[in-house]
């Protein structure tokens, strides 16, 4: 069973790609993870957090997005 968010369902797809997150940025709190809902929320958040310039952290989200979408 899905779980439901203020934003929507939460899809088998969106729990994977929130583990991933986690797993690759660990300066995120589980609550910033769940609180994604956008490559650019998740961009700025990369930049912050790992003192990256935009095109280095673009590189790196794009790079565990490869096409999955929020």
């Amino acid at each position: 069973m899905n779980s439901i968010t203020p934003t929507g369902p939460v899809t088998e797809a969106k729990k994977v790609l929130m583990k991933d997150i986690a797993s690759k940025w660990s300066k995120f709190s589980e609550t910033e993870v769940a609180a994604l809902t956008s490559r650019d929320q998740l961009l700025a958040g990369v930049q912050s957090k790992y003192s990256l310039d935009a095109t280095q952290a673009g590189r790196e989200v794009d790079g565990l997005l490869a096409g999955r979408a929020f």
